[in-house]
Formats: C-alpha cells, structure tokens, sequence
C-alpha cells in the first residue's frame, strides 16, 4: 500500500489538548498534506477494555465522543478511515499468532507498561490483557502494514516492540509485516504536555486536563488554576520558566500572531520569557494570555463539534463504513499471514492434493 499512517486513541473520555498537541494536530495536518498513500485512525476500545472490562459502558459512551473530537479537529472521513478496533476481528487472531514470538520478560522490561501499571496501582494483580496490550498495539500496526505512526515520546517503548515482532515474524515465516517509524511531534515541549498541576503527563486519569471539548470558562477556571511557579511570590520577582506550566504550554500552543494580538508590548515567546525570568511580570498576566491562545484555537474546532452533533446517527454511520474499509484490508493481510505462517490449508491447493494422494495409497 506503499506510505500508510496508524494512529489512535482509547476511548475512555474526550480528548484533551496532550492529545492535541502530541498528536492529532499533526494527524490532521498529514491527511490535508496528501503525501501519505492511506491514513487509518481508529478508537482502540479493545485495549481500553483492558483495564475496564468491569465498565463496558465508559467505553460504549465515549466512542462517539471521541469520534466528535476526531472530526471537530479537522479529521476528515474521506482523507482517512476512521474505524473502531473491536470492529476489525483480524486483530484479534493478528495478536494471538504475535503473542508465540515474544517473551513474558521482554513485555515486563518495556518502561511504558511499567509505567502504566504503576499508574493504576495494579502491582501484583495486573489484567492478562492489559500486561499484552504492547503485543495487541503491533497487531494494530502491523495489520495495516503502517509505515508511519505518529505518536508522542512515550510511546517509542511500544513502537519498538512492534518493530521487534515484525522482524521476528519476517525471519520465522515470510517477509509479509512491515516495520514501522515513530513520527513524533515537530515542536519538542509538545512532546510531553504537562497537566494543569505541573505534574508529568495530562491525563484523564488524574483529572488535570483542558478537553478539547471544555467551553470558554471551563478554560479559563482550568488556566488560572494552572502550576506556575512557587518561588515567583510577588510580580517583581525573577521567575523560573523551566518545570512553570503556563511557559510550557504557551511554548507548545502559542504564535507571534498571538503576542501581536493579545500582548503587543512583547514581539514573541523568547520576550516574555526574558522578562518574566528577569522580574516584573505577573503570573496572572500570562495565564490570561494563554487562556486567550487556547481559546482561539479551540473556537474552530468547538464550531464543528457544534455542527457534528446535530447529527449523531451519521457519526455512527461514518464509523460503521470505515470500520467496514479498515476490515478488507485487514482480511488482506491475514490472507498472507495465514499462508507465510503455513496454516490457510482451505486455501492450498498443493496441500489438499498432496493428502489425498497420500491417502489413496
């Protein structure tokens, strides 16, 4: 299929802006770009069951939320299949064949599964399906034959796993699965957006995310709220813009259009870096600045969110047909798969001839 992009998202809650910067602004860019043969985005609800299986309903009520952030962000259904992941069985059979090539050691070093596990307080009692989501993943890119994932630092651990099986089932069986490459975002503070609390990494999870979603004053409540600086006590003091929340998203979201706008006195972000380190600007003063950046981003994509849920029988049916396209590729490629591992005897015919002369003997 020549160049194809996989990308995706659990869903277990709208789409905040570490999902926006990390990736789906650049998802959206590639697909308007057209230098890309295929684009396939999908809703990993599979792997989303893996630490919900108790709560089917989260997942059940967040597919069409996502799905509205998918398209209010400029993602567009003839550009791109969106599909759902439970939708495409060859997954889970891709996932199964995956599994007999890679060790239970091998998974356990992987750093992002560590970290998720302690994140959900799981120690000794992780899910099976969680501990092998990392296997499910490259199934999921290996079956569309992805060449190019766009995804956030955190995710390398992953893609490398993915690349690891791919070879291993090349040399074993036959050269059918493709390896893939990690796009990661262009600006290099997006690559790890922070939540509202300074804290590592925005997360449903931890409740300090901006939703892409959230209307006017929800950001601003989430903005004068955000971690700044605990030693910039009074304006006249020198502030730290390094680990400072407010610095970090306004490096990953905010333009030079934006200081002429909304903040003439200073040309660019370097300026107001300079003076808020050397003493004299507010924190206040900066935070109202990021809130007015965020919001005119968000005012377009609130537009169209606005327009999509007018009609939300026509998101489930935009789902259904890329679910439906995603699937034929899929079966495609499990055609190879089953014939390099050996084991599409219906489909043999040299196989079927050579035991029935066997047994006429």
């Amino acid at each position: 299929m020549g160049k194809v992009i996989l990308t995706g998202d659990r869903p277990t809650g709208k789409l905040h802006l570490g999902h926006y910067v990390g990736s789906l602004r650049r998802r959206v860019e590639l697909q308007n770009k057209g230098d890309f043969d295929r684009m396939f985005v999908f809703m990993a609800d599979v792997q989303a069951l893996t630490d919900n299986a108790d709560n089917p309903d989260k997942i059940r009520e967040n597919i069409v939320e996502v799905a509205l952030d998918y398209l209010s962000a400029g993602l567009d259904p003839t550009k791109c299949t969106l599909f759902v992941q439970s939708r495409i069985p060859e997954l889970a059979e891709l996932t199964v064949y995956l599994m007999n090539l890679i060790s239970v050691s091998r998974v356990q070093r992987n750093p992002t599964v560590k970290t998720e596990i302690k994140m959900r307080n799981f120690e000794a009692n992780i899910p099976l399906g969680f501990f092998c989501y990392p296997v499910s993943q490259a199934a999921d890119i290996s079956l569309f034959k992805a060449t190019t994932v766009p995804a956030g630092e955190d995710q390398e651990p992953m893609i490398e796993v993915c690349r690891e099986l791919v070879r291993r089932f090349n040399q074993v069986y036959s050269p059918v699965l493709v390896e893939p490459n990690i796009m990661l975002p262009e600006n290099a503070t997006a690559r790890r957006l922070p939540g509202t609390d300074g804290k590592e990494k925005m997360s449903k999870s931890l409740g300090n995310c901006i939703y892409l979603s959230d209307d006017k004053d929800t950001v601003w409540q989430k903005v004068k709220s955000m971690y700044t600086d605990p030693s910039h006590l009074n304006v006249a003091d020198p502030g730290h813009v390094e680990g400072n929340a407010v610095f970090t998203y306004l490096d990953a979201f905010s333009t030079d259009q934006d200081f002429a706008d909304f903040w003439p006195e200073y040309q660019n972000l370097d300026e107001l870096k300079a003076a808020y380190t050397h003493g004299g600007v507010g924190d206040m003063k900066c935070k109202k600045l990021l809130n007015k950046v965020i919001n005119r981003m968000l005012d377009p994509i609130r537009e169209r969110r606005a327009e999509y849920e007018k009609d939300i029988p026509e998101i489930f049916n935009i789902l259904k047909k890329g679910s439906e396209a995603a699937r034929e590729v899929g079966a495609q490629t499990m055609d190879e798969v089953r014939k390099a591992m050996r084991i599409d005897y219906f489909e043999d015919a040299e196989l079927i001839k050579n035991q029935a002369a066997k047994y006429a003997k």
